[in-house]
């Protein structure tokens, strides 16, 4: 009797320390988060309207993009000493109505970047009391009808650049098959020598296109690489077979760098809308010269110019890095400051029969820059934090978007449908081991999750310990 008391025991000290913080408001509704052991989350805010994009402005306050309000608003945070954050009631900081997702400041911290679906704005800012003044466009015409947001990315490596991501105007959108579009490319813009406002389909450095909705950018803070990750296509057929099911897999993509070095990756072909990257390749016809991440064709039909685009075109394309399960919609991307370990939200699936996604992964990459794992590798992204049951989603789920790293290395993450803000770290004195948020549920779809501990896993073991303390 006194072993099982002393193992619930200390079962139930392990699960009560992996759980939530015991400060902040409670999960919205009947969500259920899971965190991998080593780390601890809180909710910081609640009721926002849609929020999007995240940045922490120089004087610690944080701006988030309300997507359905439009606009920019700022909360102040206090930390008490037992480490429980308090956020402010959101300040508005623009009186815009079409802001609905990107998000920058500038390293002084003197402007505001933030894009609507067809304009990158300017303002300048003033961190005192978060309050912006003379408001420009710097970048227009990125209308589209589908995929509208426009990620925005300033490079702390090579100054003065502004990297935007122009996603595709529908699922399979055979004009992006035109490099003149503007359609499903990510281009930079030098905004030290323009004074104007920059055309996007016209101008700017091409970083790449035959990119589907690369809604996650992000720069590696030792090479300057500038890497993106993907939203992938749904309901696919490849020679009139049905292969949504476990296919195409979604995409992290190296787009080269912003200070000159030549690659051969930066302003290449990626293969959208002709070409996807293969997860599940027993599923795919005709897959006997395929591997998981090689490049696959959906049919054998004209382009626009008359011309097949088969296997050995997508050969031929810029393949991914990584590739990811199908159906779990990355949407961000975020480096410590080391550039080892890579945070990548996944917001969830609606085309998949069974729920994945949901939750903030984590992917190794090297000293020199470069993923640890290969490029035909299913296991590159370990689960950090998620929703405890992904089958009860998305109803009763958080939807992970964007992400904002504090001075102290803290992750703190918007969930568009619940209208929360979480923040993610590591449990003070824990292993720095791979999964270190330094600064800058087990979920079914992924076969390298970390253990979760919660109390619904544990309630077993934890019942004889739970009897005898009433």
């Amino acid at each position: 009797m006194l072993a099982t008391f002393a193992l619930s025991a200390a079962l139930l000290q392990l699960a009560l320390a992996q759980g939530p913080s015991s400060c902040g408001p409670a999960p919205s509704g009947n969500i259920r988060p899971s965190i991998a052991s080593g780390y601890h989350y809180q909710v910081v805010a609640t009721g926002l309207s849609r929020p999007r994009g995240l940045h922490f402005d120089n004087d610690g306050h944080l701006l988030v993009v309300e997507s359905r309000a439009g606009r920019v608003v700022a909360f102040s945070l206090d930390e008490d000493e037992s480490g429980c954050i308090t956020a402010s009631s959101p300040k508005p900081v623009t009186d815009d109505s079409d802001l609905n997702h990107g998000i920058e400041i500038s390293p002084d911290g003197n402007t505001l970047y933030a894009s609507s679906s067809n304009d990158a704005y300017a303002w300048d800012y003033d961190s005192s009391d978060q309050s912006v003044s003379n408001q420009r466009t710097i970048v227009t015409n990125m209308e589209g009808s589908d995929h509208v947001t426009r990620t925005l990315l300033l490079s702390r490596v090579t100054p003065d650049w502004l990297v935007i991501s122009f996603g595709s105007k529908g699922n399979l959108d055979f004009e992006a098959a035109d490099i003149e579009s503007g359609s499903a490319t990510v281009k930079a813009f030098n905004l030290a020598n323009r004074s104007g406002v920059y055309d996007y389909p016209t101008e700017g450095t091409l970083l790449g296109w035959g990119l589907r909705n690369e809604v996650g950018l992000v720069e590696h803070p030792s090479s300057g690489g500038i890497w993106g990750i993907e939203n992938s296509a749904d309901q696919l057929e490849r020679y009139g077979v049905d292969v949504h099911e476990n296919n195409p897999g979604e995409e992290l993509n190296f787009l080269g760098y912003l200070n000159g070095t030549d690659t051969p990756e930066q302003g290449s072909n990626f293969g959208y809308p002709w070409c996807y990257s293969a997860w599940s390749v027993d599923e795919l016809p005709e897959h006997q010269s395929l591997e998981v991440g090689t490049q696959f064709a959906i049919d054998v039909t004209s382009d626009l110019n008359g011309e097949n685009r088969t296997d050995e075109y997508c050969a031929n394309q810029t393949r991914s890095r990584l590739v990811f399960e199908d159906h779990m919609a990355p949407l961000d991307i975020k480096f410590n400051d080391s550039g080892r370990n890579a945070w990548v939200t996944f917001h969830g699936s609606w085309n998949s029969p069974d729920p994945v996604g949901y939750k903030l992964s984590l992917v190794e990459f090297s000293e020199d820059g470069e993923p640890v794992d290969e490029a035909t590798s299913r296991t590159a992204a370990t689960d950090i934090f998620a929703n405890e049951d992904v089958s009860r989603c998305a109803a009763d789920c958080f939807r992970p978007v964007a992400m904002a790293i504090d001075q102290q290395g803290r992750i703190f993450m918007s969930s568009d449908s619940t209208g929360e803000i979480y923040m993610i770290a590591r449990d003070e004195g824990a292993s720095s081991t791979g999964a270190s948020p330094t600064s800058s549920s087990t979920s079914t779809s992924s076969d390298n999750a970390a253990p979760y501990l919660t109390y619904y896993t544990m309630a077993p073991y934890l019942a004889p310990a739970l009897a005898m303390l009433v």
